[in-house]
């Protein structure tokens, strides 16, 4: 049995016995409610304070069965009162380790700063994601339940603390997000993280439009405000509906008849070199390309029928999600 239900039940059984134990008194001597529980719990506890009024033959004997059973019972709660405290510490240890040693072994991951509301959006959004893993450094420990309950990877403590990001794998992690409650404290952690990697990526958010160029200064790679985002989707929303709701449908993870995805080229695929008209990538899966992220970060709107796929490419699709995965698997071959 869990040990948590186990200490429920003890628990109602001993309240069980102190009932009736009173009750017990109450209806053999006749004493009134304060007097037999008094009588009840000095029997039950074994204390000898010595009975508070002399007890008849028939009491007597109803207090030897309550010793009898009593005792037994309280014994039996104590133990599993023990056993539910060390069961708990150790679980709690072993639950520890267990993430500690996850964590560990990470290589290439994301470490998100941060699980307040948009922490916690990004994570259920990166979360469970194929090659993608993620730890959350957290420095509010009434968040720690929500963690455990949604099943991320976290450590508890500042995130702007050297020690705390290195125990996150700061060192061989891929990339990082600064989603801390104010810029101040985002902008010292991204200085924090790229003295400790250079080579990591750093999305930061920031809640002021006018302080990027600090974050950027600081070693930002990409800087995000809400606000912003929010205001133009809105006023997108407005302008443009029909564009805004295809751009929802490609973005839904609900939504599983169009998906909009970009597909790195792999230098061993059997499309290199390929013209898109030769590829077969319309004709087999039904997908439109929309755009060719270049090595160079230029970017190919609409690429003509004659636009080669190049090694280091990021081929930018919209179709169905197994054809989508299909392809994939082609270029990442």
């Amino acid at each position: 049995m869990d040990s948590t239900k186990h200490l429920i039940l003890s628990l109602l059984l001993t309240l069980f016995i102190g009932i009736a134990g009173t009750t017990g008194y109450m209806m053999i001597e006749g004493w009134d409610l304060l007097d037999s529980m008094y009588m009840t719990i000095i029997t039950l506890a074994t204390v000898g304070y010595g009975e508070v009024h002399s007890v008849s033959r028939a009491g007597r004997i109803f207090t030897m069965l309550l010793i009898f059973f009593g005792v037994g019972f309280c014994l039996y709660v104590a133990g599993a009162m023990v056993q539910f405290m060390v069961e708990g510490r150790i679980r709690a240890i072993l639950g520890r380790r267990r993430l500690d040693k996850k964590i560990g072994r990470l290589k290439n991951h994301h470490i998100v700063c941060g699980y307040g509301r948009i922490g916690r959006v990004l994570c259920k959004n990166l979360y469970g994601k194929k090659e993608f893993d993620l730890v959350v450094l957290e420095s509010n420990k009434d968040l720690i339940p929500v963690m455990e309950d949604d099943g991320v990877l976290y450590l508890h403590g500042d995130a702007v603390n050297e020690e705390n990001l290195i125990k996150a794998g700061i060192k061989s992690a891929k990339g990082l997000v600064a989603v801390l409650a104010t810029d101040a404290e985002n902008v010292f952690l991204v200085l924090t993280a790229r003295q400790l990697n250079p080579h990591l990526h750093i999305t930061a958010r920031a809640s002021r439009s006018d302080t990027k160029s600090k974050f950027l200064a600081a070693g930002a790679d990409n800087v995000v405000s809400p606000y912003d985002i929010g205001a133009i989707s809105m006023a997108q929303r407005i302008l443009k509906p029909t564009i805004t709701s295809f751009l929802d449908l490609a973005f839904a993870e609900q939504n599983k008849d169009i998906k909009m995805e970009e597909i790195p080229v792999s230098a061993s695929s059997s499309l290199i070199n390929i013209m898109l008209k030769d590829s077969g990538i319309r004709q087999k899966f039904n997908l439109i390309i929309i755009a060719i992220k270049k090595p160079d970060g230029s970017m190919l709107f609409n690429p003509s029928f004659e636009t080669k796929i190049e090694a280091g490419d990021t081929v930018i699709a919209v179709g169905e999600d197994l054809n989508l995965q299909q392809l994939e698997k082609i270029l990442g071959a």
